[in-house]
């Protein structure tokens, strides 16, 4: 049976111990309702701890999150993932700024679009690869000094796409023009090995939104053109 908690007006610090404190007493399963802003909510949590959360949580949601799994329905607000280590999180509205900063591992999925720099220095480890999946559109410096793992667009992109980006691979719904392409990336179509991923994600995705995206030619690839395509840049 579920843990509820009518958040209201409580002290995020006060919150966040009463969750943990629930989890060292073998608590695996929460619900918590009028969510206002408060920050950090299952920070470092680690499976098979769920959270589900109606309202706005504050900024670094699930920071170092190692295996649980979080479900927000509402809308989420920046650093959401930042250096999340692993798990899964599902946003029924848009996240802001920063989403999946340093992220590691896990798996995010964002119904409608995020703020400036989602994905920024996002990387990979052995097995893990984080990955993101954004409905809508994404503000600008998407995938920001990216060095690993995936993110897949189906919304418009802004300026500065990719700016650094030297690791994984973005996904596009809607390519971009030649011109904004940064001269060290390639956009390019997809191969079977790619189309097998974004299909995945998108059912995935589906299921979680109750939508039926689907993937159509128009979509490709931005890649960077070597492992160190800035290295000429520095002595």
């Amino acid at each position: 049976m579920s843990k509820k908690i009518e958040v209201n007006t409580t002290y995020y610090r006060d919150l966040n111990e009463e969750i943990n404190q629930d989890v060292r007493d073998g608590e695996t399963d929460f619900v918590l309702t009028k969510v206002y802003g408060q920050r950090y909510i299952g920070s470092a949590l680690q499976a098979p701890v769920h959270i589900d959360i109606t309202g706005t949580p504050g900024n670094d949601m699930a920071a170092f999150m190692d295996g649980a799994t979080i479900e927000v329905h509402g809308n989420a607000q920046d650093q959401m993932g930042n250096t999340m280590n692993d798990g899964e999180i599902v946003v029924h509205g848009r996240c802001g700024d920063a989403t999946g900063y340093g992220m590691r591992g896990g798996t995010i999925f964002v119904k409608e679009g995020c703020g400036w720099r989602c994905g920024i220095h996002m990387k990979e480890y052995q097995d893990k690869c984080p990955t993101i999946v954004i409905g809508g559109d994404a503000g600008s410096f998407l995938g920001e000094y990216m060095a690993g793992g995936i993110i897949v667009l189906l919304g418009h992109s802004t300026h500065y796409f990719a700016t650094g980006m030297h690791g994984g691979v973005i996904y596009l719904a809607e390519p971009l023009p030649d011109d904004e392409v940064n001269s060290m990336l390639i956009q390019e179509k997809l191969d079977d090995h790619d189309t097998e991923v974004v299909n995945g994600l998108l059912e995935r995705y589906n299921g979680y939104f109750d939508d039926k995206r689907k993937i159509s030619k128009d979509f490709r690839r931005l890649r960077p053109k070597s492992s160190r395509p800035y290295g000429g840049m520095y002595t």
